[in-house]
């Protein structure tokens, strides 16, 4: 069975950084990309990032430059290291794998404010 918990949401003030991480279980996790995904109050979700099984990685405009995608597949982990926080950053952040089902972990909530 699929699991993805997602962990490591904050309060932090705009400008500052943090690193959600997502932990993943009942899959071959290597051999499949995993996404970041946000949903801010009142909006739907959107795609911020993901990285395939080889590495390649692939941002939304809104976050280039300043989130950085990883995996570490040792630790079945996959990682979102967001620097230069603005306020509307803020969301619960969710991490997601697709292997023919799209599965999505518990989300971890960041709030950017002063």
């Amino acid at each position: 069975q699929v699991q993805l918990v997602g962990y490591g949401g904050d309060v932090v003030q705009p400008g500052g950084s943090l690193r959600p991480s997502c932990a993943a279980t009942g899959f071959t996790f290597s051999s499949y990309a995993m996404s970041w995904l946000r949903q801010a109050p009142g909006k739907g979700r959107e795609l911020v990032a993901s990285i395939t099984s080889g590495g390649s990685t692939n941002y939304a405009d809104s976050v280039k430059g300043r989130f950085t995608i990883s995996r570490d597949n040792a630790k079945n982990t996959v990682y979102l290291q967001m620097n230069s926080l603005k306020p509307e950053d803020t969301a619960v952040y969710y991490c997601q794998v697709e292997t023919g089902t799209k599965y999505w972990g518990q989300g971890t909530q960041v709030t950017v404010s002063s």
